[in-house]
């Protein structure tokens, strides 16, 4: 038998480079990946018709085919009907004549399969290799996988009846060095596929998710491929058609079938209960600036706000935990929307501490700069921020990283893929208990406003109205998600001396009593003391 990477130097030497030509790769780039991915447990949400299953079949025939020393074992493959199983072995046949590997055709029989309480023949479809080890493509009964080992391939495997005990069965094969491959297009959002998918993203188990929707596909080949197989000549043109003519035929179900977005998502994402618990005694300090406030004097505007921070924001910093260290969340808001602030100390048991948080309306771009600066000069061993660079927020978010480092402070620019990678593991803390944020009723709101959009949860395009009687539109909540992802991912601390901060109207020179000196609109100079210097 020809070893594997000894055959795959023949056949490259064998072949003609075909890089410089038209003709694609026999397998496309999500193709690739998915074959390059060695996680033991790796699951794909996909379009219909991607062609994963017919990769795998390559991947598997490999593994099937080495002997033991090199990684050998049996594989087996479990659909949801005869139908996928014979296709899947046909595919298994086709790859390893083209591999090469010396195996036996394909076989149909029946096999006794025993969970200890009943026993049961079962039709399996089966390839033996040379290597000793075979492929065999099971029914989705979970006790079929009772005392194997090997690779498990579950395809389809969100229209399989009991996936909970299947993917039990299943993932018992890794204790033992067995991997298991699970690829499936979506069947609503509270089915167990979509369920492990979230558990994965919010590092509630250990594996790997790769998602291809059908325009990720077409755009890395697939229609190439199709045109190839049915000997037509690809265009832009004709692509533009045969995609629009796919979606036209999946009608209202495209969403699922093709985009990847499980279905039946329309509820809150958090249950009002599940919030509520997770809330302790801690402030919410508001403030909100008088219509014309950003037409004030620079140091109308610095001192008011100042004075805030120092008899407001300054003695909830101080009272911090010296020893944890400090993360920071923020959402931008200028007119319409707010601006909050989410500090939040990691405790010893990892649990998230939200000691306060603050709610910003109308204020000034130069008065959240203050701000911010304020909170995070204090903030006891800073590792990371996390602020909102889109539009307006972008100046602002670029000042906070100058100051204390692009390691340590984050542009998030939240797109629906950061939603549905960042929002799993934010539920994941309010199910688990490791997040503790202060006990109001907007920032509840706020949460209880996230819902599950087209399959990511996010805030949808509606407002609510706080106690105040001002819209919202659940900038906590996303404040929050900012904070959460900031302590997931933190920077490094590190020893630094703040620079003064020369805005428009200031100067550097001291005054006598150490203050900063200012300039005032009219050119006129005067000191600042130095509590108040800039």
């Amino acid at each position: 038998m020809t070893e594997p990477l000894a055959l795959a130097d023949a056949v490259r030497q064998a072949l003609p480079n075909t890089a410089d030509s038209d003709v694609p790769a026999v397998l496309l780039p999500y193709q690739q990946r998915w074959l390059a991915d060695d996680a033991d447990l790796k699951v794909a949400e996909k379009s219909r018709r991607t062609g994963l299953t017919w990769a795998e079949a390559a991947d598997d025939v490999l593994i099937a085919g080495r002997a033991g020393s090199a990684g050998g074992m049996n594989v087996y493959y479990i659909g949801y009907n005869m139908d996928m199983a014979i296709e899947y072995i046909e595919a298994c046949a086709m790859w390893a004549r083209i591999f090469g590997q010396a195996c036996e055709a394909m076989e149909e029989g029946e096999e006794i399969f025993a969970d200890g309480k009943d026993e049961k023949a079962i039709k399996t479809y089966t390839i033996r290799f040379a290597s000793g080890f075979r492929i065999v493509a099971l029914s989705s009964r979970p006790a079929n996988l009772r005392g194997k080992q090997g690779v498990v391939v579950i395809d389809e495997a969100a229209f399989h009846g009991q996936l909970d005990e299947l993917l039990k069965a299943a993932i018992a094969l890794l204790m033992w060095g067995g991997k298991v491959r699970i690829i499936s297009t979506h069947n609503g959002v509270d089915n167990p596929f979509n369920q492990l998918i979230e558990d994965i993203r919010a590092d509630k188990r250990a594996g790997s998710v790769h998602r291809i929707t059908f325009e990720d596909a077409c755009a890395e080949g697939l229609y190439r491929h199709v045109c190839l197989r049915q000997h037509k000549v690809w265009s832009d043109e004709t692509e533009a058609m045969w995609k629009a003519a796919i979606r036209k035929t999946m009608g209202d179900a495209a969403s699922e079938e093709l985009d990847v977005i499980p279905s039946q998502g329309s509820g809150s994402w958090l249950s009002g209960v599940l919030v509520e618990a997770r809330m302790v005694a801690a402030p919410v300090l508001r403030y909100t600036c008088p219509p014309g406030f950003e037409k004030e004097p620079d140091v109308y505007r610095y001192q008011a706000i100042q004075e805030w921070l120092d008899f407001e924001v300054a003695p909830l910093l101080a009272a911090l935990d010296p020893q944890l260290q400090s993360v920071l969340g923020e959402d931008f808001g200028r007119s319409g929307d707010l601006t909050v602030i989410t500090p939040a100390q990691i405790e010893q048991n990892l649990t998230r501490r939200v000691p306060f948080m603050l709610e910003l309306r109308n204020m000034p771009h130069r008065q959240q700069e203050q701000i911010l600066f304020f909170v995070c000069d204090r903030l006891p061993n800073f590792v990371k921020a996390a602020v909102d660079a889109r539009g307006n927020g972008s100046a602002v978010a670029e000042f906070l990283a100058q100051r204390y480092g692009y390691s340590r402070v984050e542009l998030i620019m939240a797109t629906d893929s950061w939603y549905r990678e960042q929002m799993p593991p934010l539920k994941a803390a309010f199910e688990d208990g490791t997040i503790l944020i202060p006990r109001d009723k907007d920032v509840a709101s706020d949460l209880r406003l996230v819902k599950m959009i087209r399959g990511v949860a996010r805030v949808p395009d509606e407002r609510t109205t706080g106690k105040d009687g001002n819209k919202r539109h659940g900038d906590a909540a996303i404040s929050i998600a900012m904070m959460h992802y900031a302590s997931r991912h933190p920077g490094a601390e590190i020893a630094w001396q703040a620079l003064p901060i020369q805005p428009r109207g200031f100067d550097n020179r001291l005054a006598d009593d150490g203050g900063m000196r200012m300039r005032a609109d009219d050119g006129a100079d005067f000191a600042l003391p130095e509590s108040k210097a800039w």
